[in-house]
């Protein structure tokens, strides 16, 4: 008889071999083991999960507050301008009446509630106003600057107490705030805050023609001005928007001080002067960052949302705040873990009871699927595949299933290699048919581009033809009619010459529609050619109007070959290109001029010895959808002044000695035309060629 075992080795020895032993664990695991895990998991993404929703709300409740306060300030300069504009207004300006004008702008004050309204004339100088005004400048302010230009603006700004006593002497004791001890705020040594955060607008006025009469500049004090912090907290936190026994709070700061708050001290006494605390001050008003979470609020915690307020200079002069009490929050949060926890526990007790008993009707069917197994197994060797460690029920079903699986697995690692067989058969198929489908694209743009160049070449050379014919008679009559008339054509001498001027402009598109239908005929007598001299003489030719535009020409000339080609065509190549260039920089930029000479690399066909010439524009650019367009004769952006052949002239010339244009484009940025020209020439006289070369190289 074996000894006796111990208490876990016989634990261990029934959780092997007993398939009722392993179900009964599993059944009291969820109880055991899963309930706790899972209420903590519960309690701590319930708590994240509350704390992230809370801190969204502040920060929408924030974005409404900020909001609203951007519309009291616009109503503001809404009531100013209606003011500016008003009848009342101008006619006491044109009166000159300043007891009338004195006495419109108290009205006008008093009706909207503004602190103070002052009527400047056209250099910013007080005429008149509310209060005392002194006869003072006030276009040092930024809103009254833009007034004057006649652009209404309005802004925050801070007043110093002596500003503040010039525009009104009630307005210093009103700004005037006694600064409170407070916790975790940052030392400062002063008693009280004198300043005073102002909305200020101001307005232009303008007479009947449009012209400047003067300017309306106005404010409102923030400071103790609870009827906006008042309204901004309604707004933000309207009824039933918050849990019973919280309470939604608003404040306007100056620096770090409330000067405008419903949050409260003790009793209704409202916390004027007490301060933020240092830590949402570093982060609000020294780095300009919004402050949205859990903050101490005078004598509470909050979930606060701070963001800066800025002047119109763009300086952080305070803060803007919303928030609501956290503790009445917190106590809901605890209140529903504590149903949800209370909940869990029931439903789990519940659930392994159920499961208890619902266990009992497993072990029986296991037994018997057991026993059956193992007469199977028993008397059919081919049936136990390998050995196994387990010694129950469920050992003995995995030992029958072994040859299932391996089967299985056999099986299907061969259709994974016939399905990697089908995909690369698949991937090179495709990669055939996308070569022939590029390959006939290509061919049916070129026919489709010859059949388009052919067409315009014959309707160029007889539009042209038809038109030589009426502009010779015109100007032979216009010479005759200047012989026979004599000193008598003197009164009309003006007309005349217009006259003679358009028809020579006539002349010369015409040359041009027939030198892109006939580039044969007007082919000049290659020569060898200086690529840096061509850049010097087109630098000599266009210089009058590089300096009328402004222009910085910066140039890299380090080609040392030479290039057979018409000196005169190369020429007018690269002067279109500089014209265009000057062009896309109207209001002036940096022309790039490069020169670099080309080797024939044997590994690239298109390659070949010869030099390169690089234009390169800091302008507008060239939009995308019109850069591959730009080769097409009679395809313009200068939709008053261009014909549209410069570049497709330009392209044809040097296509015609073997070489190539392409263009390199950033919108908004450069433009870069490259000129490929070869050593040797080789000559072709097909336009149709090199312009399709284009469209695909823009492609």
């Amino acid at each position: 008889m074996p000894p006796p075992l111990g208490l876990w080795p016989s634990l261990r020895l029934a959780f092997a071999r007993s398939v009722r032993f392993k179900l009964l664990t599993l059944v009291l695991a969820p109880l055991l083991l899963g309930v706790p895990v899972l209420l903590l998991i519960v309690w701590l993404w319930g708590s994240h999960g509350y704390d992230q929703m809370l801190i969204s709300k502040v920060g929408s409740d924030l974005g409404t507050a900020r909001q609203y306060f951007d519309r009291v300030q616009n109503d503001i300069l809404r009531v100013v301008e209606g003011f500016a504009s008003s009848h009342r207004l101008v006619r006491s300006m044109e009166q000159e009446n300043t007891e009338l004008i004195r006495e419109a702008l108290s009205d006008a004050a008093e009706r909207e509630g503004l602190d103070y309204l002052l009527l400047l004339d056209t250099q910013g100088q007080v005429r008149t106003g509310t209060g005392i005004p002194l006869r003072h400048d006030r276009a040092a302010w930024k809103t009254v600057r833009e007034a004057l230009r006649g652009r209404p603006m309005y802004g925050l700004e801070v007043f110093s107490a002596a500003q503040l006593a010039a525009l009104n002497p009630m307005l210093p004791d009103r700004a005037r705030i006694d600064l409170l001890p407070t916790r975790n705020a940052r030392p400062d040594e002063r008693t009280a805050e004198d300043r005073g955060l102002m909305i200020q607008v101001a307005a232009p006025i303008l007479g009947a023609q449009g012209e400047l009469l003067g300017v309306v500049e106005g404010g409102i004090l923030l400071n103790r001005n609870l009827d906006i912090v008042d309204h901004l907290n309604a707004v933000v936190y309207q009824a039933a928007s918050l849990p019973t026994g919280s309470q939604g709070t608003a404040t306007l700061f100056l620096d770090d001080v409330r000067i405008a708050t419903n949050v409260r001290l003790l009793g209704d006494r409202r916390a004027l002067g007490t301060r933020a605390s240092q830590v949402v001050s570093d982060k609000v008003l020294g780095h300009g960052g919004t402050w949205l979470g859990s903050a101490f609020v005078v004598n509470s915690s909050y979930i606060s949302g701070y963001e800066p307020l800025t002047d119109t200079s763009g300086q952080r002069v305070g803060m803007l705040y919303v928030g609501f009490l956290e503790a009445p929050l917190q106590a809901s949060l605890y209140w529903g873990l504590a149903w949800l926890f209370l909940a869990f526990v029931l439903v789990s007790v519940l659930g392994t009871l159920a499961d208890l008993r619902w266990a009992r009707a497993i072990f029986r069917p296991l037994e018997k699927m057991d026993a059956i197994i193992a007469r199977v197994a028993s008397g059919d060797d081919s049936a136990r595949l390998g050995p196994t460690a387990r010694q129950d029920e469920l050992g003995h079903l995995s030992r029958a299933f072994d040859h299932l699986l391996d089967d299985l697995a056999a099986r299907q690692a061969e259709l994974q290699r016939w399905n990697q067989a089908l995909d690369q058969k698949v991937a090179e198929r495709t990669t055939e048919l996308e070569q022939a489908n590029a390959t006939l694209k290509r061919a049916q743009q070129h026919l489709v581009m010859t059949e388009k160049l052919t067409a315009i070449g014959e309707l160029t050379a007889g539009v042209a033809h038809e038109i030589n014919n009426p502009v010779a008679v015109i100007q032979g009559n216009l010479d005759l009619l200047r012989d026979v008339l004599g000193p008598d054509a003197e009164p009309v001498q003006e007309e005349l010459r217009l006259i003679d001027q358009q028809t020579q402009r006539i002349h010369a598109i015409v040359t041009k529609l027939l030198r892109f239908a006939r580039p044969g005929d007007y082919a000049g007598h290659a020569e060898d050619v200086t690529v840096n001299s061509v850049i010097t003489d087109c630098l000599v030719l266009t210089r009058h109007n590089l300096n009328r535009a402004q222009v910085r020409v910066e140039t890299r000339l380090e080609a040392t070959g030479c290039v057979e080609i018409n000196r005169g065509e190369v020429l007018q190549v690269v002067i279109n290109l500089l014209v265009n260039a000057l062009h896309a920089m109207a209001e002036g930029g940096v022309l790039t001029l490069e020169t670099a000479d080309l080797q024939h690399d044997p590994a690239d066909p298109d390659s070949f010895d010869g030099a390169v010439i690089r234009v390169r524009d800091t302008g507008s650019g060239i939009a995308p959808a019109d850069l591959d367009r730009i080769f097409d004769p009679f395809f313009t952006t200068k939709k008053q002044a261009g014909t549209g052949l410069g570049l497709s002239i330009s392209y044809a010339i040097l296509q015609r000695y073997g070489g190539r244009i392409t263009v390199d484009s950033i919108p908004g940025e450069q433009t870069t035309f490259t000129l490929w020209l070869r050593r040797q020439a080789e000559y072709s006289d097909s336009p149709s060629a090199p312009l399709f070369a284009a469209r695909f190289e823009g492609e």
